[in-house]
């Protein structure tokens, strides 16, 4: 199994390290360029997305994660990972990596009070419901014609998607003991699962 980090920089990187781990990964924190170099892939974590933004640009790991994301790198990206990875994102001043075509909302389902769980369909994942965490989450607005959603709300929200060997989720499945969603990342680094070339495009909004 090949290495994979998780940006450390701040959030929720700790949880994924260890859900990681258990499947039995070589998982290690990530903070400067030079630990980006061998990765099989990368996980950004939930947190805060402007101040994740910002520090990604203190320590100079735009410029390299751009380079390796379009040279292939799988990149697993929740919550605020995926407001990252997005094209485009509402309610965001500054510019996400714009890795992925997909456009979402930031703080979508409002203030932290407003956090919730919800058990979703994800057939990506097998017959058993994905028992989802949201907090401060995102959703997605709009995807590409290369993006396939993984998973919606019953209010038919998307919140899960992939485009070729990037993943994004608008929830933390690092907080639950289901492994399920790290295990599928997992397959895509291992090159176990091959891009999906269909998708649809839809809107929300």
């Amino acid at each position: 199994m090949k290495k994979v980090g998780v940006l450390a920089l701040q959030g929720g990187f700790v949880e994924h390290i260890a859900a990681l781990r258990r499947l039995g990964a070589e998982a290690f924190p990530v903070r400067l360029p030079a630990e980006l170099e061998g990765l099989g892939g990368l996980v950004i974590p939930g947190g805060e997305s402007i101040t994740i933004g910002k520090l990604m640009k203190e320590y100079h790991l735009v410029d390299e994660l751009n380079r390796l994301i379009a040279d292939g790198l799988p990149v697993f990206g929740t919550c605020a990972g995926m407001i990252l990875l997005a094209e485009r994102v509402f309610g965001l001043d500054q510019q996400p990596l714009g890795a992925m075509h997909v456009q979402v909302r930031r703080n979508a389902f409002g203030r932290q009070v407003d956090s919730f769980e919800s058990d979703l369909e994800v057939p990506v994942l097998g017959q058993s419901p994905f028992h989802a965490v949201f907090i401060r989450a995102p959703w997605i607005v709009r995807v590409g014609k290369s993006v396939e959603i993984l998973a919606t709300l019953p209010d038919g929200h998307p919140v899960a998607a992939r485009e070729e060997s990037l993943v994004a989720t608008a929830f933390h499945p690092e907080l639950t003991t289901d492994l399920r969603f790290h295990d599928y990342f997992l397959t895509i680094v291992d090159g176990e699962l091959e891009a999906n070339p269909h998708g649809r495009l839809r809107t929300n909004e």
